[in-house]
């Protein structure tokens, strides 16, 4: 296990995730605000094999894992923390199966993801983006422990910029 909160645990991926992270990545909803649309079998199976070698890369800044219910064992999405390089930051990030959407818990491992960087990757500098118009993740990022820091145009699109400098 990564960490936990009270409802989810993380852990690493692995390949009997598929189905469910098929569903949750093919899902064009899910993509709406990242790239648009749902992705293929074969895309899904490209990305979930490049997330589950990353994690024995000695260099990796590219972490994805797994986000289950405690409750029932159920995959229920993902979370993720990305280095960048341009930013001398790591993104954090996090994606769920729609079925799963308005139980609060974007909020929850919001949370608990920035604790994580903080108490145990000893990150100091972290950040998110996020489109205006997901409204379910401003709301999450807004009510998060990252400052709100501006508005700008990425490639068309009004994003909002968060970031926590330790």
């Amino acid at each position: 296990m990564i960490f936990e909160t009270n409802r989810l645990s993380i852990r690493k991926l692995t390949q009997d995730d598929f189905q469910a992270f098929h569903e949750m990545q093919n899902n064009p909803k899910v993509l709406e605000f990242v790239v648009g649309r749902g992705f293929t079998e074969e895309e899904n199976r490209k990305q979930l094999k490049g997330c589950i070698e990353k994690y024995s890369k000695l260099d990796n800044d590219f972490w994805v894992w797994a986000v289950i219910r405690k409750s029932d064992n159920e995959f229920v999405g993902t979370c993720a923390v990305i280095g960048d390089k341009d930013e001398n930051s790591n993104e954090i990030g996090y994606r769920f199966l729609e079925k799963y959407w308005g139980n609060g818990y974007g909020s929850e491992i919001c949370n608990g993801l920035i604790n994580h960087c903080i108490d145990s990757m000893n990150l100091k500098s972290i950040f998110a983006t996020v489109d205006v118009r997901n409204i379910g993740s401003v709301k999450i990022l807004d009510n998060s422990k990252l400052p709100f820091i501006k508005e700008y145009m990425n490639e068309g699109v009004l994003d909002r910029y968060y970031k926590l400098e330790l």
